[in-house]
């Protein structure tokens, strides 16, 4: 993207939606300004026009490149007195190798001249280079110090911080200086280079940086600070803390004056070391490396490539090891060319010779999930080899018995429907809001899951309620206020456990904004607040306000938590989908104050029963990295994907082609108004700008995760699947997981780049062209066929259909809203209890005269890829309208050839007679 507008006016700050974005951009511009300026010269009206650009480039860049090591402060001072002494030669080939050294990401491999003459080396990309290459080379990263210090003192800094510099070092880094508390909290959510953090007692409060768009950064960071009350003397130690709190994963040192016991009581967030009034710049330096090293180990990854490295015999199972079966065959030697030696050398299903076992870990698996706990924020972290649909089987198993009463999210994923017949849950589902619109689903509202609790609390079976299952984000990108559905079910029931499926939110725990929405973050939080005497303050008040209240009361008041509730939250996560990982690699997060004392050997056992005795090594070796990378730039990268994600939302919301077929949903479509307090509809608008996410997410029931891109395309006259198939995947090779009836979903993750953005945007714009073109040629009634389709499309979309219940046969009362899934699960093995009923008028007849037909099966369209029955439950004729509306071509559970398959009513009443 250019940092100029259609009519050659650089674009404002409230066109972007990151400071980085507006880097990039207007480093890319200056770069093609300068060179114009190089070939037209200064004089002129062009020449006037072109200097004036430069210099409000100048202008615009020079607040942000306080935050970065290259080209830095000095060498962009260096540029603008070249502009000014209009030393336009030397300027142009100066700033062409910084911005090719910014764009390629040379200035990570080797320092950059900025005068001199241009080589090829300057030109080449990082991406570009062999891995081989690469990967030899030392990993490069940026230290923030933080200390208000005049030049000569800087100098001083800096000079004695990269003398400590060895060749054995594993890493190599730069220091970038700021003065303030503020400008190194803007400096972390800015620079994503930043790895530590050096603060020292010299350092101010305020920063002296007005630029709009940074200070919007400071926001995310200040809800809830009073740092402006704080003493001189408390500003580092309150640097380290905010940093902690931004940015967990960085390493801080304090250099302090203050007495060790002055210290010792104070909250450092994950200061890893405290200096006392020296200048031990080789200690310093020491310390630094070994933090990042510490990040940067991959104790598995490491083990198995040591172990391929070994000259073994291979005397067991697996004829592939070492590559054997294939190097001596004369038949699959394509299938070696393709994949490479490595990955045959490293597999072997022993356990010994440096390796480890996924069963029993002693080992570098141990360690391995002992980082990622570290890293996700956990407090036991277990890797799974064969997905997210395994580990939410091993967290219900491990949790739930027999007549446990579990809350389900109706439109979860399959495998929580089947953890629950496993388990033998009594299941009571709970409703989403229905988007009809776009036959999808929403979330379950707050009120709903309270409304349940206190329905069975009220029917005297608290006791029994055991979890509350959420998805948290969904597929179409909703995500929950965990915090407050925690807060506000523990003080209905305090020792509830809570299970958020993460699958497709492994990537939040990197940006503070997302952080706050998840389980682990939310969990940890918890820990701490409840513990507060305020907290216990003010939940003793509110009991004593809410005395003899109703439940209507209740539901319209935000509850709080006792102070002696137990934090129980289980989080599953496809690490494989959002992170770096091969398929199926996943991980399970706990954060259970009473793990240890009651879980731990059930969870233990169900992870014996659905784990493989022969997992896949490469899988998990992939998450060992995969974690690795997200602690070192999973910060850089998240904000990289949600840039792209809105970059595409811009794109489609501001282009007229675009807008007469395309529509992206919006928050405000997706999320009723009720659930938003902020008000904002629209992350995006033409008029306004953008939104501030970080306030939404504070503040809202729900909101929506920006990378998800719901993008409606019923107003081209194809239905999502087709779209997706036909144009998308057939014509484009562009690839989606998702559709509904009228929409598509595009999802970016931490692997999208800014090409593939503008690629979609061009295939969408030349759709839209194409249907320009149809329609100009169009006849009458072609015209009137193509308006037929997209009313069938966007106005006669059939009604989602509720929760009807479950049958009296499997359930302990007329009144009761659980079901025993599992009974129902294992009636329907005997082929005598069952019969099947064809999706015809006649069904519908004997469904609206009254009689009763349950479901003796899952029954899951693909899409929307939940289930609308499920065995034991009551068939509606809103359920079976609904059936017969769909033009999917894919439902699990449904014969065609022999119809819907349900209870015979004798095997039911051999039930109730029982």
């Amino acid at each position: 993207m250019n940092a100029q507008a259609g009519d050659g006016k650089l674009l404002s700050i409230g066109d972007y939606y990151s400071a980085t974005q507006l880097r990039a951009d207007r480093w890319s511009t200056l770069r093609e300004t300068a060179e114009s300026l190089h070939v037209h010269g200064i004089e002129g009206r062009q020449g006037k026009k072109l200097l004036a650009t430069a210099e409000a480039l100048f202008a615009a860049l020079e607040p942000i490149e306080l935050y970065w090591a290259f080209p830095g402060a000095h060498a962009f001072e260096h540029l603008r007195r070249m502009l000014e002494q209009r030393n336009i030669d030397e300027l142009s080939q100066a700033i062409r190798r910084v911005a090719r050294a910014l764009t390629s990401g040379a200035y990570r491999r080797r320092t950059i001249p900025i005068g001199g003459e241009d080589h090829e080396e300057d030109f080449e990309d990082e991406s570009a280079l062999p891995l081989e290459a690469r990967a030899l080379g030392r990993p490069y990263f940026e230290v923030l110090i933080v200390d208000n210090v005049n030049e000569h003192q800087e100098r001083f800094l800096r000079n004695n911080l990269i003398r400590m510099r060895r060749p054995e070092d594993p890493f190599i880094y730069e220091p970038v200086i700021v003065p303030s508390l503020e400008d190194a909290l803007m400096g972390i959510l800015f620079n994503h280079n930043v790895q530590a953090v050096v603060v020292r007692p010299g350092l101010s409060l305020k920063s002296r940086n007005d630029l709009a768009l940074l200070k919007q950064y400071l926001s995310r960071v200040g809800d809830g600070e009073d740092v402006d009350g704080l003493q001189p003397s408390d500003y580092g130690p309150e640097a380290c803390r905010l940093i902690a709190k931004v940015r967990p994963e960085l390493d801080a040192y304090l250099i302090t004056d203050r007495s060790a016991e002055d210290i010792a009581g104070l909250d450092l967030g994950r200061c890893r070391r405290v200096f006392y009034n020296q200048e031990d710049f080789l200690e310093l330096h020491l310390n630094i490396l070994r933090g990042v090293n510490r990040r940067y180990k991959t104790p598995f990854f490491t083990a198995l490539k040591e172990y391929s490295k070994q000259p073994t015999g291979v005397f067991h199972a697996m004829p592939i090891s070492r590559g054997k079966s294939i190097s001596r065959s004369h038949w699959i030697q394509d299938m070696g060319a393709f994949y490479g030696p490595n990955i045959f050398l490293a597999e072997t299903s022993a356990t010994s010779g440096g390796l480890d076992s996924l069963l029993e870990p002693r080992g570098p698996i141990k360690e391995a999930q002992e980082y990622a706990s570290r890293a996700f924020g956990s407090k036991q972290t277990f890797f799974a080899t064969n997905g997210t649909s395994t580990c939410n089987k091993i967290v219900v198993q491990s949790l739930i018995r027999p007549g446990d009463i579990v809350l389900v999210d109706r439109d979860c994923h399959k495998s929580h429907h089947y953890g629950m017949v496993l388990s033998g849950a009594n299941v009571v589902y709970m409703d989403s809001y229905p988007l009809h619109e776009y036959s999808m689903y929403g979330a379950v509202p707050l009120r709903e899951i309270k409304h349940t609790l206190l329905k069975l609390k009220a029917q005297g079976k608290l006791d029994r309620v055991r979890m509350v299952l959420l998805t948290n984000c969904t597929f179409d990108g909703l995500v929950y206020n965990v915090q407050r559905v925690m807060e506000e079910c523990l003080a209905i029931k305090k020792d509830l456990i809570f299970l958020w499926d993460e699958a497709w939110f492994a990537f939040a725990r990197f940006t503070p904004t997302y952080r706050q929405r998840t389980a682990m973050g939310v969990a940890n939080h918890l820990r701490v607040a409840l513990r507060t005497p305020e907290a216990a303050a003010a939940w003793q008040a509110q009991q004593t306000e809410l005395e003899g209240a109703d439940d209507e009361t209740l539901l319209n008041t935000r509850l709080l938590p006792p102070p002696d509730a137990r934090v129980r939250a289980y989080a599953t996560q496809s690490t494989h989908k959002t992170l770096t990982s091969l398929r199926q690699g996943s991980m399970i997060h706990v954060n259970d104050q009473d793990f240890k004392g009651e879980v731990e050997q059930s969870f233990h056992e169900a992870y014996m029963t659905h784990t493989s005795t022969s997992p896949n090594y490469q899988i998990i070796a992939s998450l060992d990295v995969g974690r690795r990378q997200v602690e070192l730039e999973g910060f850089e990268f998240v904000q990289h994907q949600i840039e792209s994600a809105m970059a595409i939302r811009r794109a489609v919301a501001s282009h007229p082609t675009l807008q007469k077929y395309f529509k992206v949903l919006t928050a405000g479509d997706m999320i009723p108004e009720e659930f938003r307090e902020s008000g904002v509809k629209s992350y995006f608008n033409a008029e306004e700008g953008w939104s501030d996410i970080w306030d939404i997410w504070t503040r809202d029931e729900f909101v929506l995760d920006p990378t998800r891109v719901t993008l409606a395309v019923g107003g081209t006259g194809w239905d999502g699947d087709t779209f997706k198939t036909q144009i998308l995947m057939d014509k484009y090779g562009i690839q989606i997981n998702k559709t509904s009836r009228n929409t598509v979903l595009f999802m970016t993750n931490i692997g999208t780049t800014r090409s593939s953005v503008a690629y979609l945007i061009e295939v969408l714009v030349e759709i839209a062209n194409d249907l320009d073109d149809l329609l100009d040629d169009a006849s009458k009634m072609e015209r009137r066929s193509f308006e037929n389709r997209v009313k069938a499309l966007v106005e006669h979309v059939p009604p989602l259909p509720d929760f009807s219940r479950f049958h009296d046969a499997f359930r302990s009362g007329p009144d009761s809203p659980e079901g025993d899934i599992r009974t129902a699960f294992f009636l329907a093995y005997d082929e005598e209890n069952c019969d099947y009923h064809a999706l015809d008028d006649r069904l519908m007849d004997l469904l609206t005269s009254g009689e009763e037909l349950v479901s003796a099966s899952f029954i899951i369209p693909y899409p929307p890829g939940f289930p609308i029955l499920v065995p034991g439950q009551v068939i509606s004729p809103e359920i079976l309208s609904f059936m017969r509306a769909l033009d999917v071509s894919e439902i699990h559970g449904y014969r065609p050839d022999l119809g819907l398959r349900v209870f015979t009513p004798e095997a039911l009443n051999s039930l109730l007679k029982t």
